[in-house]
């Protein structure tokens, strides 16, 4: 009963930790951690924690079923997701939120990193369970999932939970891909006064993203969510990864 209660409460407490590290100007953070990517990565490997303490607390098969899916999907897209992380991270030098947005005044990443961009864009859609990955709600197949049990508070807590990651890696994705805080043209900033504003239109962007996608696109079945995470996305950004770390050697741009 206790890790019952607990669930909803560590998948929504975990979702707002994140945030501690995300700058949302020059200076402004609740945290400006050396190693905040690390962070990051760490706070979001361990929501699968509270999907599958919920699914076994449930005492239902149906539940377990649903959270045993959602913790494979969400452990199979990390890895691609720490590869991007990385690439990104050779391009810097740093692991600091701050510094990845800095080194993007010239050109935004997401310009040199395209197929990383996308990559990480749909890895997040997966590692989210959005639409077209969002296959530990598949209300036909399992009774809604790892969720099944839960009524009033508990559940709105995990949906509560599941949109602030939504809009938590809509954050990072636009501070590794577009240049955080930074606008497209540098006159527009205002000399800063304009970085909260910027930074929030990109992440309305990828929000708006997030909705096309699920009101265009049909749901995968769970061996073409597999396939695609293990047979394509982990090889690519693998190899894109060696591709960008060899390019730097080569001509000593290393930072």
């Amino acid at each position: 009963m206790a890790l019952f209660i607990f669930a909803p409460m560590l998948t929504f407490v975990l979702s707002l930790l994140g945030w501690a590290v995300i700058p949302f100007g020059e200076g402004l953070v609740v945290s400006d951690l050396s190693l905040g990517l690390l962070y990051l990565f760490a706070i979001s490997s361990l929501g699968v924690y509270g999907i599958v303490i919920a699914g076994w607390s449930s005492n239902s098969k149906y539940s377990f079923l649903g959270a045993l899916r959602s913790a494979a999907q969400m452990v199979s897209y990390e890895v691609s997701i720490g590869f991007i992380l990385i690439t990104v991270v050779l391009c810097v030098g740093s692991f600091n939120l701050s510094d990845v947005i800095i080194a993007q005044e010239r050109v935004w990443f997401a310009i040199p990193l395209f197929p990383m961009f996308i990559l990480f864009f749909v890895s997040a859609l997966a590692e989210t369970n959005r639409h077209p990955f969002d296959l530990p709600e598949a209300e036909a197949e399992l009774v809604s999932g790892y969720n099944t049990e839960y009524t009033g508070f508990g559940f709105a807590l995990f949906f509560l939970g599941e949109y602030s990651n939504m809009l938590l890696m809509s954050a990072l994705s636009a501070i590794l891909f577009l240049g955080g805080w930074q606008a497209p043209l540098s006159f527009l900033s205002l000399n800063g006064l304009l970085d909260s504003f910027w930074f929030g239109t990109k992440i309305c962007f990828f929000v708006l993203l997030f909705v096309l996608f699920r009101a265009a696109l049909p749901r995968y079945r769970y061996d073409q969510l597999m396939a695609l995470g293990w047979k394509i996305f982990l090889p690519f950004s693998l190899g894109w990864l060696v591709l960008t770390a060899s390019l730097l050697i080569c001509f000593n741009l290393l930072p």
